[in-house]
This record gives structure tokens, sequence and C-alpha cells, in this order.
């Protein structure tokens, strides 16, 4: 483990509790024992850098871009809303992002009063950035066989959690952390080209993971990573049309990397929840200059604890595409030639009536004002929620414009609202064909009775079982659902369009939440299971 101390760093504490000395506030907000620390020690360490430099730049001035917008809050609580979307917009997109710095920045001489007022919040940010650094090392290595990042990729968040007095909390936190408190949405509501900016930072962050990770070969990652910068850049003309209007959420951005590491995608979610929080803190003037700091520090600690704000990760997942990719900067494998199509307004708020999971009250979804049904009827992502109906209807077909595939046609349905046995037999066999999904099965001793029953009903192996014979099974639906319950699984199947059209079929939603409220100890309410 190596630890970076300065004689800069040193003088900067010394000031920092000078500074905090003085002040009134609790006791817990007057110093920091904290300390940076350094990247892990390993061969992959900066591979990124030299394989992918284009995309890493960027990181750099991004960097800028957190840095200035708390400065600017911080120091000119007065200042005009053109200073930070006009002035310092137009320098960070006309300027830096066109020619980003070849080398990280050191935030704290762009921040210098903000860092005064929460150096716990910025080395937290740090750390969690560093984790980001080193996850891209990791992932484009070609020198490292699957196996080995993944083993790679463990240790990293090892060594990440072996810092809790930095480190994000790799539980997942409801919107109510985000968007329910007194001071939520104060910047985006104010700045919305800026908050679109930084929206379509953390759409970059998370979604260049999902190229490295589906590439097979140097030459495919090395294409979808150009796809994704090229598309982030896209994201940047005529502001803020075409910015992501809800906060990207790494399981509906980056689904693939997150089946793979949902470890890893929780702790950036949170991160991004926590940069969006402060932003809030230091633009709201319901919140007195004299409480910011006080403000932070609990949110921070919220942000790093495993009991506040929480929800399972089945609900993270489930909120992440209920909340839709096309709201959120749209997919980033298999781009489409335009941007997809929002169904929320911009300001959209997910908290509250919105869309809130795991809130103190209960963990059931309440998706009302986004025109969604109670959670039986949940519309998975790409729905028009506008045109969601009552709960005492069926639910109609989503639009999958954005996955680049067709709903069933009603022909392909069977009668009174059931799947059709092609759909069913359909279903069966890609689930199957996936072999992180037939891993899973092999290791759920429900899923495995199932299989029996079918193997049984039918006297043959699953492998080799015919569609008629899946389709005719009254086991095979039940089978699929308990399995799609799963949500490792689920992200899995939304990375597969024909996949994810299946899992969206009506009658297959509401055996879902059939299944969730009737086994509340299944593998789906398993809400770490890493």
């Amino acid at each position: 483990m190596m630890t970076k101390f300065t004689a800069r760093a040193a003088l900067g504490a010394a000031a920092i509790g000078l500074a905090l000395g003085a002040s009134a506030e609790p006791a817990r907000a007057q110093f920091t024992r904290q300390h940076e620390q350094f990247y892990m020690p390993a061969e992959h360490n900066w591979v990124f850098r030299r394989n992918y430099p284009g995309a890493d730049r960027l990181f750099n001035a991004f960097d800028y871009g957190h840095a200035i917008l708390y400065e600017k809050l911080y120091t000119r609580p007065g200042a005009p809303v053109s200073e930070l979307e006009e002035r310092e917009y137009d320098f960070i997109t006309r300027r830096l992002l066109l020619s980003p710095p070849r080398m990280p920045l050191e935030e704290a001489a762009i921040e210098i009063e903000y860092v005064k007022l929460a150096p716990e919040a910025k080395l937290m940010f740090e750390w969690a950035h560093l984790l980001h650094r080193q996850m891209y090392d990791v992932l484009g290595d070609d020198r490292l066989s699957e196996t080995q990042k993944d083993a790679e990729v463990a240790s990293l968040l090892r060594y990440y959690k072996s810092r809790p007095d930095v480190a994000f909390s790799s539980v997942p936190k409801n919107m109510e952390l985000m968007e329910g408190q007194y001071y939520a949405t104060a910047f985006r509501d104010n700045y919305p080209k800026f908050n679109g900016l930084i929206w379509g930072y953390h759409w970059l962050q998370v979604g260049l993971y999902e190229p490295l990770v589906v590439g097979r070969t140097p030459e495919e990652r090395q294409t979808g990573v150009t796809a994704t910068v090229a598309r982030f850049r896209q994201m940047l003309q005529d502001a803020p049309r075409n910015m992501p209007r809800l906060m990207p959420m790494t399981a509906a951005v980056a689904p693939r990397f997150t089946a793979r590491y949902p470890e890893a995608a929780i702790i950036f979610d949170n991160l991004h929840g926590m940069h969006d929080v402060i932003s809030d803190i230091l633009a709201s003037p319901k919140v007195p200059r004299e409480r910011k700091r006080e403000e932070i520090l609990r949110a921070a600690e919220r942000y790093r604890d495993a009991t506040s704000f929480v929800m399972t990760q089945a609900e993270w997942l489930e909120m992440s595409h209920a909340m839709g990719v096309q709201n959120m900067g749209g997919p980033v494998v298999g781009l489409l030639p335009g941007f997809p199509e929002p169904t929320v307004e911009r300001g959209a708020v997910m908290a509250h009536g919105g869309m809130q999971h795991g809130a103190a009250g209960g963990s059931a979804a309440d998706h009302a004002a986004m025109g969604h049904g109670p959670p039986s009827a949940a519309a998975p992502q790409g729905t028009d929620h506008s045109a969601a109906p009552p709960p005492s209807t069926a639910m109609p077909m989503t639009d999958h414009s954005a996955h680049g595939a067709q709903a069933p046609s009603a022909s392909a349905k069977g009668g009174s609202g059931s799947p059709s046995p092609a759909l069913i037999a359909e279903l069966h066999a890609r689930l199957m064909a996936d072999p992180v999904i037939r891993e899973r099965v092999a290791t759920d001793p429900v899923l495995q009775r199932l299989i029996g029953e079918m193997q049984a009903a039918h006297g043959m192996d699953h492998e080799a079982m015919p569609a008629g014979a899946a389709a005719d099974s009254a086991q095979a639906i039940d089978f699929a659902v308990r399995l799609l319950s799963d949500p490792e699984v689920e992200a899995r199947i939304h990375s597969d369009p024909r996949l994810h059209q299946l899992w969206s079929d009506p009658e297959v939603q509401r055996r879902l939440a059939e299944l969730r409220r009737a086994q509340p100890a299944a593998p789906a309410a398993d809400a770490h299971r890493h």
C-alpha cells in the first residue's frame, strides 16, 4: 500500500485546522484526519492511458469541470447564472474538451476555497476516481485474460474498501438521498446546461466500461471506445437538447459491465449521486453558508454507510432500467443513428412519488408520478410512460426502438394475456444459451428442481429439450420467471435486444411481480449477492 504524504498536504491540513478551529460548528466538522492514498501497485497501471489516450485525457478535463463548478458555487453564490452556464460552459466545451490536459489535474489548485470547506468529500471523490482509473486499466489491458481481469477487479475492490473513511458504500442508495432533501435539484433547476454536462461526464465514465467488456478483440474495444467518445461529443451540440435528462445509472448505460461487476457499478452510482448532492448544497440558498460544510459531511456519511437510504440490488436494477436509458443519454453499445427520444421532461425528479425505492417507510416502488402503475405493473426501460394504462388494464408492449428490436405482434401472443408457446420456448432457449445464466442455474436448487421436473415430464435432458417440450411444460414459465428475478441475470438480459423484448412481455412482468411478492427470500431479494 503506497501512501502519499507531501509538505504541501501537511501545510494544507494545518491551514484547514486553523480555519475550521475558529468556527462554532460541531467538533466532527472541525478537523479531518484523512490522508491521500495512491494506486494499488500493479503492472496494469496506466495501460488505459497508453492504449486509449484520447479517452483518458478527457477525464483530466472532467476533473477541471467538477472542481471549477464547486469553487464557483461556493465562492460566488450571488454570481449571475451566465458565469457557469455560458462563460465556464463555453470554455470547457469549446476549448478544454477539444484539447484536454495530458496529465491529471491537482483539483485543490482549482477549488481552493471548496477544499478548505470539505476536504473529506474531496478525498472521497479522489479515492473513487482512482478506482475508476484502475478499472479502466484492467479492462483495457490486452495482456490479461478474462479470468485475470476478474481477479484484478476483485483485488481493486478490496483495496478500495480498505479505506472505509473515504470509500463509497457498495450498497445501493435510493433517490430520496439525492432528490428528496430540502436543498435537492437546486443546481439542475438553475444550471441545466452545466448539469447536463456533468451528467454527460458520468454517462461517459460508466459507459466506457461497456465496450471494454463487450469487445472481443483489441480492435473491437478500440472501435467501441472511439464510438462512445464520439457520442459524448455529440451530446454537447445544441445543449442541453441531447444531454441526459436523468442521472445516468450504470446498470442502464453499461448493463454487461454491471452484470459482471455489480459492486463496482453500485459504487459508481453512489459516487455520481453525491456529486449531484454537493452541487445542490452549494447552489441552494436554503442552505446557509455556515451550514454548507455540515450538510456536505452529513451527505458524505450517508453515502459511506450501509444502512441509510438503502434499497436492495434488485430494486436498484429495476429502478435503473425503469428510468429508461433513453433519458440518460442513450445506450453505449449499438449506438443509434440519432439520439433516442426521451420520455421525461428535463428536470424530472425520481424521488418522492416519482420513483422511490427502499424509503424509510418500506421498499415498495411508487411509480405514480411517472405514469407507472403499482410495482406489479412497473414498465421496463423504453416504455412511453405518458401512455401507461391504469393498473386495472393490460400494460401495452414496450417501445423497443432504443434497442433496435420490434415489439412482438398480436399474433405472437397467446390468448387471454398469456405468452404464446413459441415465446416461452424462445425465452427458455435464449436464457440457457448464456454461459453466465447457465452457471446461475447450476447454483440455485430451486431452478435445478424446476429443470428436473421439466426433464421428468419429457424424459430428456434440458439442454436438448425441444421447443415444444419447453413450451408445453407447466414449469417452463416458473423457471424463466424465477431466473429473471435474479438481478445479475436481469442485467444480462438488457444487453440482448431480443431477450429484453421477451422479458418485457406483460405476462412475464406480471409473473415477476407475483414471484417477488410471494417469495421474499428468493434470489431476487438477495440484496447483495456479488
